[in-house]
């Protein structure tokens, strides 16, 4: 049997052994699943989304299923970086593969103030933004819903730190790709595409809202047209690297990803689902790449085809 091929690529500056990620939410802090596979295998880990402080997180009911998919309003609950640095981030530093921390605050001081505190601890190889959070200095607009703020806040980041910077994207806009090329200028490294969307349901017996918090975010196989299709649009619109998710739950779903320019693809819901989707994912691409011939995984990365034209190695030159 010849050499395996080489599934290892770059996202801002770092390199990851394989392009498939545990997202933010969805891995808890990187001990919880480790009954089921080595999360070393996994090209990174993103953990739960941290605060200055920790946070509760919004009342029960906060998870309702619905057709191929699911809504959750977790409210972003965390135990707060202090804490998440002393109790969590040991045992993850025995883990052979990048942890990368998401973040979020409600003002651009606390964003500030989360990456200069990041920027001081070993074991942390970058930094994940969720600017989807509400911003209370606007009335609890978005950051990620304004491409001003959205710069101020990435453009903060990276003042306070020397790890890379990824910005994680709401859909919830007119047009991502003004928020894209927003935050590319303030000096992101690399952009997750694309976050929840936003939606609720109903109890018809009831006739009261199924989520306490009434609206919640939409993730699982239901979004990943739209993700694709997002994804694709930013992968057009700027020159740094893109990390796709939203509603894989396989191999294949994760080549549709690469193909339209991804340099990575994140696993989310499908974890809820299957603990060790990911692992078959990186079995799955590691066949596809040796039935094709494929030596090195950049070389699907970006072949989007369209109107005859040759898109091949787009994603290429983007490193």
């Amino acid at each position: 049997m010849g050499a395996l091929p080489d599934l290892s690529v770059d996202i801002g500056g770092l390199r990851i052994k394989n392009p498939v990620l545990a997202a933010s939410g969805t891995f808890g802090y990187g001990d919880e699943l480790t009954c089921f596979y080595d999360p070393s295998l996994l090209g990174a880990i993103i953990v739960k989304g941290l605060s200055l402080r920790p946070m509760p997180g919004n009342p029960p009911p906060r998870i309702v299923e619905t057709p191929c998919g699911l809504l959750n309003a977790i409210g972003l609950a965390n135990i707060g970086i202090e804490a998440f640095v002393e109790e969590k981030l040991p045992s993850l530093a025995t883990i052979r593969t990048p942890v990368i921390t998401n973040i979020y605050g409600h003002t651009v001081e606390e964003y500030a103030e989360m990456a200069e505190r990041i920027e001081k601890v070993d074991g942390i190889a970058a930094i994940e933004i969720n600017i989807s959070c509400p911003n209370v200095e606007e009335g609890g607009m978005a950051f990620g819903t304004d491409p001003d703020t959205a710069a101020m806040v990435t453009d903060e980041v990276v003042r306070n730190t020397t790890k890379p910077v990824i910005v994680k994207l709401t859909p919830n806009v007119t047009d991502i790709t003004i928020i894209a090329r927003a935050v590319e200028s303030a000096g992101a490294q690399a952009i997750s595409v694309t976050n929840t969307l936003l939606g609720m349901a109903v109890d018809v017996a009831t006739r009261r809202p199924k989520l306490a918090n009434v609206i919640g975010g939409l993730s699982g196989p239901a979004i990943k047209p739209i993700a694709l299709y997002l994804v694709h649009k930013v992968v057009e619109a700027v020159k740094i690297p893109v990390i796709g998710l939203g509603g894989i739950m396989d191999y294949e779903d994760a080549l549709e990803f690469l193909i339209v320019g991804a340099r990575a693809i994140q696993v989310g819901t499908a974890n809820l689902i299957n603990p060790n989707t990911a692992m078959e994912i990186i079995t799955g691409l590691t066949d596809f790449c040796i039935r094709e011939n494929i030596s090195n995984i950049n070389q699907i990365i970006g072949v989007l085809e369209t109107n005859g034209e040759d898109h091949e190695k787009k994603g290429d030159r983007k490193n």
